[in-house]
Protein backbone atom coordinates (compact mmCIF):
# COMPACT_ATOMS: atom_id res chain seq x y z
CA UNK A 1 0.00 0.00 0.00
CA UNK A 2 1.46 3.34 -1.09
CA UNK A 3 2.10 5.84 1.72
CA UNK A 4 1.04 8.69 -0.58
CA UNK A 5 -2.54 7.39 -0.38
CA UNK A 6 -2.67 8.98 3.08
CA UNK A 7 -1.64 12.46 1.96
CA UNK A 8 -3.75 15.61 2.10
CA UNK A 9 -3.18 19.36 1.89
CA UNK A 10 -3.46 21.20 5.19
CA UNK A 11 -3.31 25.00 5.42
CA UNK A 12 -0.63 25.90 7.98
CA UNK A 13 -2.94 28.30 9.78
CA UNK A 14 -5.11 25.35 10.86
CA UNK A 15 -2.28 23.84 12.93
CA UNK A 16 -3.26 24.79 16.49
CA UNK A 17 -0.37 26.53 18.23
CA UNK A 18 -1.97 27.01 21.63
CA UNK A 19 -4.68 25.18 23.60
CA UNK A 20 -8.19 26.57 23.83
CA UNK A 21 -8.85 28.78 26.84
CA UNK A 22 -11.24 26.08 28.05
CA UNK A 23 -10.38 22.41 27.54
CA UNK A 24 -13.88 21.30 26.62
CA UNK A 25 -14.57 24.09 24.11
CA UNK A 26 -13.02 22.05 21.29
CA UNK A 27 -15.13 21.21 18.28
CA UNK A 28 -16.16 17.60 17.77
CA UNK A 29 -16.78 15.91 14.45
CA UNK A 30 -18.87 12.77 14.95
CA UNK A 31 -18.53 10.19 12.17
CA UNK A 32 -20.34 6.92 11.61
CA UNK A 33 -17.65 4.27 11.38
CA UNK A 34 -19.41 2.26 8.66
CA UNK A 35 -21.22 4.84 6.54
CA UNK A 36 -18.93 7.86 6.98
CA UNK A 37 -21.92 10.10 7.79
CA UNK A 38 -20.83 13.16 9.78
CA UNK A 39 -22.20 15.88 12.00
CA UNK A 40 -20.55 18.81 13.73
CA UNK A 41 -20.85 19.71 17.39
CA UNK A 42 -18.73 20.59 20.44
CA UNK A 43 -16.85 18.31 22.80
CA UNK A 44 -19.37 18.22 25.69
CA UNK A 45 -21.73 16.40 23.29
CA UNK A 46 -19.59 13.29 23.73
CA UNK A 47 -21.68 12.56 26.83
CA UNK A 48 -24.75 12.09 24.61
CA UNK A 49 -22.89 9.64 22.35
CA UNK A 50 -22.02 7.23 25.16
CA UNK A 51 -24.44 4.64 26.48
CA UNK A 52 -25.01 2.94 29.81
CA UNK A 53 -22.74 -0.10 29.95
CA UNK A 54 -20.07 1.33 27.65
CA UNK A 55 -16.43 1.45 28.74
CA UNK A 56 -14.40 4.60 28.15
CA UNK A 57 -10.67 3.77 28.14
CA UNK A 58 -8.24 6.58 28.99
CA UNK A 59 -4.43 6.62 28.95
CA UNK A 60 -3.22 7.96 32.31
CA UNK A 61 0.40 8.45 31.23
CA UNK A 62 1.89 11.78 32.25
CA UNK A 63 4.39 13.71 30.15
CA UNK A 64 7.87 13.98 31.60
CA UNK A 65 9.37 17.52 31.28
CA UNK A 66 12.30 15.91 29.52
CA UNK A 67 13.48 18.68 27.19
CA UNK A 68 16.74 19.97 28.66
CA UNK A 69 18.84 22.93 27.53
CA UNK A 70 22.45 22.70 28.68
CA UNK A 71 26.03 23.40 27.74
CA UNK A 72 28.90 21.28 26.56
CA UNK A 73 31.38 21.40 29.43
CA UNK A 74 34.47 21.61 27.17
CA UNK A 75 33.33 24.55 25.07
CA UNK A 76 30.17 26.05 26.59
CA UNK A 77 28.28 25.35 23.37
CA UNK A 78 24.49 25.16 23.77
CA UNK A 79 23.14 21.60 23.56
CA UNK A 80 19.53 20.40 23.68
CA UNK A 81 18.66 16.97 25.03
CA UNK A 82 15.31 15.20 24.94
CA UNK A 83 15.13 12.15 27.19
CA UNK A 84 13.18 9.43 25.43
CA UNK A 85 13.55 6.06 27.10
CA UNK A 86 15.09 4.84 30.39
CA UNK A 87 17.44 1.88 29.94
CA UNK A 88 18.15 1.25 33.63
CA UNK A 89 20.87 2.45 36.01
CA UNK A 90 20.32 6.07 34.93
CA UNK A 91 21.19 5.31 31.31
CA UNK A 92 18.84 6.98 28.84
CA UNK A 93 18.15 6.94 25.15
CA UNK A 94 17.89 10.59 24.12
CA UNK A 95 17.58 12.85 21.12
CA UNK A 96 20.36 15.44 20.99
CA UNK A 97 20.73 18.66 18.98
CA UNK A 98 23.10 19.41 17.37
CA UNK A 99 24.08 15.74 17.33
CA UNK A 100 27.29 16.31 15.37
CA UNK A 101 28.77 18.21 18.33
CA UNK A 102 28.21 15.35 20.76
CA UNK A 103 30.71 12.52 20.46
CA UNK A 104 31.30 9.61 22.81
CA UNK A 105 32.58 10.93 26.13
CA UNK A 106 31.05 14.41 25.74
CA UNK A 107 29.72 15.81 29.03
CA UNK A 108 26.70 18.10 28.97
CA UNK A 109 25.80 20.12 32.06
CA UNK A 110 22.32 21.34 33.07
CA UNK A 111 21.29 23.70 35.83
CA UNK A 112 24.82 24.76 36.82
CA UNK A 113 25.86 21.14 37.21
CA UNK A 114 22.80 19.84 39.05
CA UNK A 115 22.50 17.30 36.26
CA UNK A 116 25.16 15.97 33.88
CA UNK A 117 24.75 13.74 30.85
CA UNK A 118 27.72 11.75 29.52
CA UNK A 119 27.44 10.56 25.91
CA UNK A 120 28.13 6.83 25.68
CA UNK A 121 27.19 5.56 22.23
CA UNK A 122 24.98 6.22 19.21
CA UNK A 123 21.79 4.33 18.38
CA UNK A 124 20.55 3.26 14.97
CA UNK A 125 18.34 6.36 14.80
CA UNK A 126 19.87 9.58 13.48
CA UNK A 127 20.34 12.19 16.20
CA UNK A 128 19.94 9.74 19.08
CA UNK A 129 22.56 8.83 21.67
CA UNK A 130 22.75 6.78 24.86
CA UNK A 131 23.63 8.93 27.88
CA UNK A 132 24.65 8.21 31.45
CA UNK A 133 22.97 10.70 33.78
CA UNK A 134 24.79 11.94 36.89
CA UNK A 135 22.98 13.82 39.68
CA UNK A 136 22.88 14.04 43.47
CA UNK A 137 19.13 14.41 44.07
CA UNK A 138 17.25 11.26 45.02
CA UNK A 139 14.43 11.70 42.49
CA UNK A 140 15.23 12.36 38.83
CA UNK A 141 11.64 13.30 37.98
CA UNK A 142 11.62 15.99 40.66
CA UNK A 143 14.89 17.31 39.26
CA UNK A 144 13.42 17.38 35.75
CA UNK A 145 10.48 19.42 37.01
CA UNK A 146 13.03 22.06 38.07
CA UNK A 147 15.32 21.90 35.05
CA UNK A 148 13.26 20.55 32.17
CA UNK A 149 10.65 21.84 29.75
CA UNK A 150 7.62 20.23 28.12
CA UNK A 151 8.66 18.46 24.89
CA UNK A 152 6.10 20.05 22.59
CA UNK A 153 5.80 18.63 19.05
CA UNK A 154 7.97 20.25 16.35
CA UNK A 155 4.97 21.82 14.60
CA UNK A 156 4.14 23.93 17.69
CA UNK A 157 6.14 27.15 17.71
CA UNK A 158 4.39 29.09 20.47
CA UNK A 159 5.43 28.99 24.13
CA UNK A 160 3.10 27.15 26.50
CA UNK A 161 2.04 29.43 29.36
CA UNK A 162 0.79 26.63 31.59
CA UNK A 163 2.62 23.27 31.31
CA UNK A 164 -0.44 21.49 32.73
CA UNK A 165 -2.32 22.23 29.51
CA UNK A 166 -0.10 19.61 27.84
CA UNK A 167 -1.23 17.08 30.45
CA UNK A 168 -4.62 15.40 30.71
CA UNK A 169 -6.58 16.14 33.89
CA UNK A 170 -6.28 12.45 34.81
CA UNK A 171 -2.57 12.01 34.04
CA UNK A 172 -0.87 10.02 36.76
CA UNK A 173 2.02 7.78 35.68
CA UNK A 174 5.07 9.79 34.55
CA UNK A 175 6.79 8.41 31.47
CA UNK A 176 5.66 9.92 28.16
CA UNK A 177 7.74 12.02 25.77
CA UNK A 178 4.54 13.43 24.26
CA UNK A 179 0.97 13.81 25.49
CA UNK A 180 -1.85 11.40 24.62
CA UNK A 181 -3.60 14.41 23.13
CA UNK A 182 -7.10 12.99 22.52
CA UNK A 183 -7.56 13.18 26.28
CA UNK A 184 -6.74 16.88 26.56
CA UNK A 185 -10.39 17.83 25.91
CA UNK A 186 -11.75 16.15 29.06
CA UNK A 187 -12.53 18.01 32.26
CA UNK A 188 -13.38 16.45 35.61
CA UNK A 189 -16.95 17.73 35.18
CA UNK A 190 -17.42 15.93 31.86
CA UNK A 191 -15.92 12.73 33.26
CA UNK A 192 -18.38 12.94 36.18
CA UNK A 193 -21.28 13.36 33.73
CA UNK A 194 -20.08 10.30 31.82
CA UNK A 195 -19.86 8.20 34.99
CA UNK A 196 -23.34 9.32 36.12
CA UNK A 197 -24.68 8.04 32.81
CA UNK A 198 -23.58 4.52 33.74
CA UNK A 199 -20.45 4.47 31.60
CA UNK A 200 -17.40 2.72 33.08
CA UNK A 201 -14.33 5.00 33.01
CA UNK A 202 -11.12 2.95 33.18
CA UNK A 203 -7.42 3.57 32.67
CA UNK A 204 -4.56 1.93 30.86
CA UNK A 205 -1.00 3.26 30.61
CA UNK A 206 1.02 3.66 27.45
CA UNK A 207 4.09 5.88 27.55
CA UNK A 208 4.14 7.82 24.30
CA UNK A 209 7.47 7.88 22.48
CA UNK A 210 8.64 10.43 19.94
CA UNK A 211 8.34 7.80 17.24
CA UNK A 212 4.70 8.88 17.13
CA UNK A 213 5.81 12.05 15.34
CA UNK A 214 8.49 10.58 13.12
CA UNK A 215 7.57 10.59 9.44
CA UNK A 216 7.11 7.36 7.51
CA UNK A 217 10.17 7.25 5.26
CA UNK A 218 9.34 4.09 3.30
CA UNK A 219 7.22 4.36 0.17
CA UNK A 220 5.14 1.32 1.12
CA UNK A 221 3.13 1.25 4.35
CA UNK A 222 3.98 -2.38 5.03
CA UNK A 223 7.71 -1.63 5.08
CA UNK A 224 7.50 0.81 7.98
CA UNK A 225 8.84 -0.36 11.35
CA UNK A 226 6.94 1.00 14.35
CA UNK A 227 8.72 2.19 17.48
CA UNK A 228 8.06 0.24 20.68
CA UNK A 229 6.23 1.81 23.62
CA UNK A 230 5.69 0.51 27.15
CA UNK A 231 2.12 -0.33 28.19
CA UNK A 232 0.24 -1.65 31.21
CA UNK A 233 -3.29 -2.89 31.85
CA UNK A 234 -4.31 -3.75 35.41
CA UNK A 235 -6.63 -6.52 36.55
CA UNK A 236 -9.57 -4.25 37.39
CA UNK A 237 -9.57 -2.57 33.98
CA UNK A 238 -9.40 -5.97 32.29
CA UNK A 239 -12.30 -7.29 34.39
CA UNK A 240 -14.53 -4.30 33.63
CA UNK A 241 -13.83 -4.50 29.89
CA UNK A 242 -14.47 -8.24 29.66
CA UNK A 243 -17.69 -8.01 31.68
CA UNK A 244 -18.98 -5.09 29.62
CA UNK A 245 -18.23 -6.83 26.32
CA UNK A 246 -20.12 -9.95 27.45
CA UNK A 247 -23.09 -7.77 28.37
CA UNK A 248 -23.15 -5.97 25.02
CA UNK A 249 -21.34 -2.81 26.06
CA UNK A 250 -18.99 -0.98 23.74
CA UNK A 251 -15.31 -0.24 24.33
CA UNK A 252 -14.50 3.36 23.39
CA UNK A 253 -10.79 4.14 23.18
CA UNK A 254 -9.61 7.67 23.87
CA UNK A 255 -6.71 8.21 21.49
CA UNK A 256 -4.48 6.08 19.33
CA UNK A 257 -2.36 5.17 22.37
CA UNK A 258 -5.35 3.56 24.08
CA UNK A 259 -6.38 1.71 20.94
CA UNK A 260 -2.84 0.37 20.42
CA UNK A 261 -2.76 -0.88 24.01
CA UNK A 262 -6.20 -2.48 23.84
CA UNK A 263 -5.51 -4.21 20.53
CA UNK A 264 -2.10 -5.39 21.73
CA UNK A 265 -3.63 -6.94 24.82
CA UNK A 266 -6.47 -8.49 22.80
CA UNK A 267 -4.01 -9.96 20.31
CA UNK A 268 -2.12 -11.65 23.14
CA UNK A 269 -5.22 -12.97 24.93
CA UNK A 270 -7.56 -14.36 22.25
CA UNK A 271 -9.56 -11.16 21.95
CA UNK A 272 -10.02 -10.55 25.66
CA UNK A 273 -8.55 -8.09 28.14
CA UNK A 274 -6.05 -9.30 30.72
CA UNK A 275 -3.73 -7.91 33.36
CA UNK A 276 -0.40 -7.50 31.60
CA UNK A 277 2.43 -5.16 30.67
CA UNK A 278 5.25 -5.01 28.16
CA UNK A 279 6.43 -3.27 25.02
CA UNK A 280 4.28 -2.97 21.93
CA UNK A 281 5.27 -2.09 18.39
CA UNK A 282 1.87 -2.95 16.92
CA UNK A 283 1.32 -1.21 13.57
CA UNK A 284 -2.34 -0.77 12.69
CA UNK A 285 -3.17 0.18 9.10
CA UNK A 286 -6.04 -0.61 6.69
CA UNK A 287 -6.71 -4.31 6.54
CA UNK A 288 -6.24 -4.80 10.29
CA UNK A 289 -9.11 -6.65 11.99
CA UNK A 290 -10.01 -5.01 15.29
CA UNK A 291 -10.49 -7.42 18.19
CA UNK A 292 -11.72 -5.23 21.05
CA UNK A 293 -12.37 -1.57 20.23
CA UNK A 294 -15.82 -0.37 19.11
CA UNK A 295 -15.33 3.40 19.10
CA UNK A 296 -12.48 5.90 18.94
CA UNK A 297 -12.04 9.49 20.07
CA UNK A 298 -9.04 11.03 18.31
CA UNK A 299 -7.54 14.33 17.23
CA UNK A 300 -6.77 15.20 13.60
CA UNK A 301 -3.40 13.81 12.53
CA UNK A 302 -0.51 14.64 10.21
CA UNK A 303 -0.58 13.65 6.53
CA UNK A 304 1.06 10.28 5.77
CA UNK A 305 1.44 9.52 9.50
CA UNK A 306 1.03 6.15 11.18
CA UNK A 307 -1.72 7.73 13.29
CA UNK A 308 -3.72 8.63 10.20
CA UNK A 309 -3.22 5.07 8.95
CA UNK A 310 -4.54 3.67 12.23
CA UNK A 311 -7.63 5.88 12.13
CA UNK A 312 -8.20 4.89 8.50
CA UNK A 313 -8.03 1.23 9.51
CA UNK A 314 -10.72 1.80 12.12
CA UNK A 315 -13.15 3.16 9.53
CA UNK A 316 -11.85 3.39 5.96
CA UNK A 317 -9.30 5.55 4.19
CA UNK A 318 -12.02 7.06 2.02
CA UNK A 319 -14.27 7.97 4.96
CA UNK A 320 -11.42 9.45 6.98
CA UNK A 321 -9.98 11.56 4.15
CA UNK A 322 -13.48 12.81 3.35
CA UNK A 323 -13.90 13.76 7.02
CA UNK A 324 -10.53 15.52 7.03
CA UNK A 325 -11.43 17.53 3.91
CA UNK A 326 -14.70 18.50 5.60
CA UNK A 327 -12.83 19.49 8.78
CA UNK A 328 -10.49 21.68 6.71
CA UNK A 329 -13.46 23.26 4.94
CA UNK A 330 -15.09 23.96 8.33
CA UNK A 331 -11.80 25.40 9.66
CA UNK A 332 -11.23 22.86 12.42
CA UNK A 333 -7.99 23.13 14.39
CA UNK A 334 -5.52 20.31 13.75
CA UNK A 335 -2.97 18.24 15.68
CA UNK A 336 -2.09 18.21 19.41
CA UNK A 337 -3.95 21.33 20.60
CA UNK A 338 -6.63 21.02 17.94
CA UNK A 339 -10.18 19.74 17.72
CA UNK A 340 -11.25 16.10 17.71
CA UNK A 341 -13.45 13.50 16.10
CA UNK A 342 -15.46 10.60 17.48
CA UNK A 343 -15.70 7.55 15.21
CA UNK A 344 -18.45 5.30 16.44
Amino acid sequence: MDVSLFDFELPKELIAQTPNLKRSSSRLLIMDRKTGDMNHTYFPSIVDQLQTGDVLVLNDSRVRPARLIGVKEETGAKIELLLLKPLGNDRWEALVKPAKRVKEGTVISFGDGQLQAVAKESTEVAGERIFQLLYEESDLDQLLIKLGQMPLPPYIHEQLDDPERYQTVYSKVVGSAAAPTAGLHFTEEILDQIRKKGVHVVFITLHVGLGTFRPVTSEQVEEHQMHAEYYEMNQETARIINTAKKQGGRVIAVGTTSIRTLETVASLNKGEAASCNGWTDIFIYPGYQFKMVDGLLTNFHLPQSTLLMLVSAFSSREHILKAYHEAIKQRYRFFSFGDCMLII
